[in-house]
């Protein structure tokens, strides 16, 4: 129980990575709130991480509306009394090509994907500054790399946009003791990913499976991350053993993109 009694708040926690990484919390010891936009998808996260015996919490919020963030964070801080860690994960995206991607598509990506992680790492801080201790762990992306198989231009400058905070986060934030890093995935098996990969396949005349064979053959280890891939570094990054580690941005993506 190495987050014992700790309390961790995850993003985007109804489905896929937030998911993973809310239940995997849980079976390190944290308390955790799970916040979504679905709010039938976080309570269905809270009641599974409440079968581990740990304390769960459920909030609706839309991290693009900063007053949906400051309540999550009152909830949060009024129920458990502290917050240790947060897991920037809510994120969006759909498959364009660059001259296809309109504005709506350009605001609707950043509001969530960049808008959304500064503001929720800013309002955290701000409980975490007075105590002098703190995890920040912001869900960034390959295609903020330069990974050829992103969605699309604008999904991959919101995550470029979440590698650059994340330095400067860390470089501000760490005089008060506070840590901040970004885990970059690869290709992941979450709802997202896969409806990204049946847009794929059909624009490449493949069917889905052979698609699917072709994209992990590019894969140097041969397999896609799974969910739990992912929350086993946002464990990591949340332990004693990480407490030297900030402004850094590490790739779970089995070889793919080389740095």
């Amino acid at each position: 129980m190495i987050l014992k009694d700790q309390v961790a708040l995850v993003t985007g926690a109804a489905s896929g990575i937030g998911r993973a990484a809310a239940i995997a919390y849980a079976e390190a010891g944290a308390h955790v709130v799970c916040a979504d936009i679905n709010a039938a998808g976080a309570e269905a996260t809270a009641a599974a991480i409440q079968q581990t015996q740990r304390r769960a919490l459920a909030v609706q919020a839309d991290v693009g509306d900063l007053g949906d963030i400051d309540r999550m964070v009152r909830q949060t801080v009024d129920t458990f009394g502290q917050i240790d860690i947060v897991l920037n994960n809510a994120g969006v995206t759909r498959r364009a090509y660059i001259m296809d991607l309109t504005e709506a598509d350009w605001d609707r990506i950043h509001r969530v994907n960049a808008k959304g992680v500064f503001f929720c790492l800013q309002r955290v801080a701000k409980e975490m500054i007075p105590r002098r201790s703190g995890r920040i762990i912001n869900i960034a992306s390959i295609a903020g790399k330069g990974y050829a198989g992103t969605s699309n231009a604008a999904y991959a400058a919101s995550k470029g946009a979440v590698i650059s905070l994340t330095l400067t986060a860390a470089q501000q934030l760490g005089p008060h003791n506070i840590n901040v890093n970004a885990i970059c995935p690869g290709v992941t098996r979450t709802a997202l990913s896969e409806a990204n990969l049946e847009i794929r396949a059909k624009e490449a005349g493949m069917s889905r499976e052979a698609f699917d064979a072709l994209r992990v053959k590019d894969i140097p280890i041969q397999r896609a991350n799974d969910p739990e891939d992912i929350a086993a570094m946002a464990v990591f990054l949340a332990t004693p053993g990480a407490r030297n580690i900030t402004g850094q941005t590490y790739n779970v993506d089995g070889g793919l993109v080389p740095e």
